[in-house]
C-alpha cells in the first residue's frame, strides 16, 4: 500500500491498514522512516483524542490477564481499544516470543479492539522504539483507549511516562512489591497502583500491602499533576475490582483534562518526542553513511582481530565523522 491507500485505510478503521502502517513505523529502513514519518504527519490533525494508559508490573503479576479483563470492561462500554504490548527480544537473535495476542484470547477476538506486540529490540524505557507512532495511528484509526504494557518493571520502565497520560504498575500481593516502591521510581511515578491476584488466601496479604503501599505513596512530594495517587485491590482472574480501576482511571483523566495538566503535558510530550526522533533520525542516517563510506564493518573485523582497540576505532570513526560532515 502507498501513502494515500494507507491513510484512507487508517482514517476509515480498516485494521489491516493500520497492521501495515505500523509494521512500516517499525522499519529502519531509510526509505521506510521517511515514508512514515509523512504518513503521520498526513493523519496527525485526524486524529481523537484518546486516553493514553501505561501499564507496567514485574513478570508473573498478571499484567495481561488483567489488561484483558480491563480491556473487556472498556469496549463493554461502546469504545474502543487498541493494546500496544511491548515484548522483551532475545539478546541473541533479536527475536521476541510476541506472546501477548495469544494470552488475551477473548479480547483479541472482540472487533472493537486491536492488539499489537511488538519486539522490544533492546530499547531502553521498557518501550519500543516506535510505540508513540504507533499510537498515533491507532489514534487515527478512531481508538478511544490506548493501553501501553511495558516490558516489566525497573528504573528505566518510566519512559512509558512520555507516552501515556496515566501510569499504572500492577503488584501483587506478598511479593516484596510494597517494600521495593520505597526505592521511589516506579513506585513515585505511579499514578495508580493495582494490587492484582488479591483473592482467597491472598486477600489478607494485599489488604496489609495496601496499606504500606498507601504510607508509602505519602512519603513521596506531592505529584504535579495535582492528583492523589491511589492504591486498588483487583483480581482479574476472579473478575473483582476491575471495573472499579476502570472508573477511578476515567475520574483521573476527568481531573488531569479538567485542572490543565493533560494539556501541557500533551505539548511537553511532543517536544521530548520531536528531540527522540531527532536524535533517532539522525544516528541512523549517519551510521548507514558511514557504513558506506567509511567501513563500519571492517573496523568491527578489526577490533575482533585485536589490529585496534574501541578507543582508536572510536576516534578514527569521528575523524571520518568529521569528514564527512564537510562534504554535506
Amino acid at each position: 500500500m502507498d501513502n494515500n491507500q494507507l491513510k484512507q485505510g487508517i482514517l476509515e478503521g480498516n485494521i489491516r491498514a493500520l497492521s501495515k502502517a505500523i509494521t512500516l513505523v517499525e522499519s529502519t529502513k531509510p526509505e521506510h522512516r521517511r515514508q512514515a514519518i509523512s504518513l503521520i504527519n498526513e493523519l496527525y490533525d485526524h486524529r481523537k483524542s484518546s486516553i493514553r494508559l501505561g501499564i507496567t508490573g514485574i513478570p508473573g503479576v498478571g499484567k495481561s490477564s488483567f489488561i484483558e479483563r480491563l480491556g473487556l470492561d472498556i469496549i463493554g462500554q461502546g469504545l474502543k481499544l487498541a493494546v500496544l504490548a511491548i515484548d522483551p527480544s532475545s539478546t541473541k537473535t533479536g527475536g521476541s516470543i510476541l506472546g501477548d495476542k495469544t494470552r488475551m484470547e477473548e479480547l483479541s477476538r472482540a472487533p472493537e479492539a486491536f492488539i499489537r506486540p511488538s519486539p522490544s529490540s533492546g530499547t531502553l524505557g521498557g518501550v519500543a522504539a516506535r510505540t508513540r507512532e504507533s499510537m498515533l495511528l491507532c489514534e487515527a484509526a478512531g481508538f478511544d483507549v490506548i493501553i501501553i504494557e511495558t516490558v516489566g518493571v525497573g528504573q528505566s520502565e518510566t519512559e512509558v511516562i512520555n507516552l501515556s497520560d496515566i501510569f499504572i504498575m500492577l503488584a501483587m500481593p506478598g511479593t516484596g512489591d510494597e517494600l521495593q516502591g520505597i526505592k521511589r521510581g516506579i513506585m513515585e511515578a505511579a499514578d495508580l497502583i493495582v494490587i492484582n491476584k488479591a483473592d482467597g488466601e491472598n486477600m489478607n496479604a494485599a489488604k496489609r500491602a495496601k496499606k504500606q503501599l498507601e504510607i508509602a505513596l505519602h512519603l513521596f512530594p506531592a505529584s504535579d499533576k495535582g492528583i492523589v495517587p491511589k492504591v486498588k485491590l483487583a483480581s482479574a482472574l476472579n473478575n473483582i475490582g476491575v471495573n472499579d480501576v476502570w472508573k477511578s482511571l476515567q475520574n483521573t483523566h476527568k481531573e488531569l483534562t479538567e485542572n490543565g495538566w493533560l494539556e501541557n503535558a500533551r505539548k511537553a510530550q511532543q517536544a521530548k518526542a520531536f528531540q527522540k526522533l531527532t536524535e533517532i533520525s539522525i544516528y541512523e542516517q549517519v551510521m548507514q553513511q558511514l557504513g558506506r563510506e567509511m567501513g563500519l564493518e571492517k573496523i568491527k573485523a578489526d577490533i575482533l582481530r585485536g589490529n585496534i582497540n574501541e578507543y582508536a576505532a572510536s576516534i578514527e570513526i569521528m575523524n571520518d565523522l568529521k569528514k564527512l560532515l564537510t562534504k554535506l
